[in-house]
């Protein structure tokens, strides 16, 4: 089977919902499908660079191949004339389309195409069908749904939602959507590494519960509740070390504003800022903490808290993290609502509760992931949707 995956960027600026294709196509190359993904060389619109990779030529990787266009005109949209010119020319030489994130004018464009060309495809819209983010440039978003949208999610086989919460809550414009509940997917460590090097990087003292934090810095995440409940418990006599890892390229003043406010308050002595990391580094600290905090407004999946778990790290997530109720029923962690008296309690559970909990709790996680969210049954149920998809065209 020849699947074409298209998605605007996958460029490290936009975080886990571009970089989850590239988990995605390798599982797919591995059960022996023929996986090309079509993206743009955009990285962010705050003046950094394009991304640094040969233009409409193959990339080798991992079993499949990328092919990157240049982002023009209207850089600031991940737009490329290039891209939609390609795929009306090669749009025959595939079996089936999956199209990553909506009220994009590159994916609008090129849902449009298949239909145009007679190739089936599935939208996957990142959140953006969520009435959340719907409230963001609301009337914008209305007059674009209607308009455009809407046939490109009529025209499309069915619309994956990674969650069950994501499908049961999402809009469609009166489309009449076939709703594809398949979650992502993450690599379970294959190796243990020696965490204790993370200590002195980054100066975290030993002998304490370490708390993380490993997400992009912006304002669903929550922060703006973490920050306060933290500082309650310190001031109660509770003793933590507290690692923000993150950053967001794309608004550097939210990012200076959170860590101004941690470095001018009590939890100043207790905390440590990484800014953003990867590799050895994220291994390290996801496998050395005792509690991984995500209070977001809404998550449609929450990937970062699946890697935590993966780890076999607990988790304290808001009750707007979408794979919320599946965390619960394993008991992987800890659910809290969105206010700061309700995360406070919840924190104080965590720490009480003891090492020995904490550490069950995380082996429930791991046992989760293996069950649900490893990359080969994902792509294995994936199969079976692409396949159906080219019966139904």
């Amino acid at each position: 089977m020849k699947i074409l995956q298209i998605i605007p960027s996958i460029s490290l600026v936009y975080g886990g919902p571009s970089q989850m294709i590239l988990g995605l196509s390798k599982a797919l190359a591995k059960e022996g499908e023929d996986v090309t993904i079509i993206t743009t060389n955009a990285n962010g619109d705050q003046g950094q660079f394009p991304l640094d990779v040969p233009l409409q030529c193959a990339v080798e990787k991992d079993g499949y191949r990328v092919v990157y266009f240049n982002c023009a005109p209207f850089r600031r949209y991940k737009f490329s004339v290039d891209l939609l010119r390609w795929l009306w020319t090669h749009c025959g030489d595939y079996d089936v389309a999956h199209i990553h994130a909506l009220f994009s004018p590159v994916t609008t464009m090129a849902a449009w195409i298949c239909r145009q060309k007679g190739l089936p495809y599935i939208l996957r819209p990142l959140g953006t069908l969520d009435p959340k983010d719907l409230q963001k440039k609301r009337g914008l978003k209305k007059i674009y749904g209607n308009l455009l949208e809407k046939a490109n999610l009529r025209g499309s086989f069915g619309v994956h939602f990674t969650s069950q919460q994501e499908a049961d809550v999402s809009e469609d414009f009166g489309a009449g959507i076939n709703r594809l509940i398949v979650p992502l997917g993450v690599e379970i460590p294959d190796r243990t590494l020696d965490d204790d090097m993370i200590y002195d990087r980054y100066q975290i003292p030993r002998g304490k519960p370490l708390l993380l934090f490993m997400s992009r810095i912006e304002p669903k995440k929550g922060l703006q509740f973490l920050i306060p409940a933290l500082q309650r418990l310190l001031n109660q006599g509770y003793d933590f070390h507290f690692v923000l890892a993150g950053a967001n390229p794309q608004d550097r003043s939210y990012e200076a504003q959170i860590q101004t406010q941690i470095t001018s308050s009590s939890l100043s002595d207790c905390t440590t800022i990484t800014g953003f990391v990867t590799g050895d580094e994220k291994m390290a600290l996801l496998q050395k903490a005792d509690l991984f905090l995500l209070p977001s407004f809404y998550e449609n999946f929450g990937i970062a808290v699946v890697e935590a778990i993966a780890f076999s790290t607990p988790v304290l997530i808001s009750d707007q993290v979408y794979i919320y109720r599946e965390i619960e029923k394993a008991k992987a962690g800890w659910i809290c609502s969105l206010n700061e008296d309700d995360l406070v309690k919840k924190l104080m559970v965590a720490l009480e509760s003891g090492e020995e909990e904490r550490q069950q709790r995380g082996l429930n996680g791991f046992n989760l992931v293996k069950q649900n969210y490893s990359w080969s049954a994902i792509a294995r149920q994936l199969i079976e949707i692409y396949t159906k998809a080219i019966k139904n065209n």
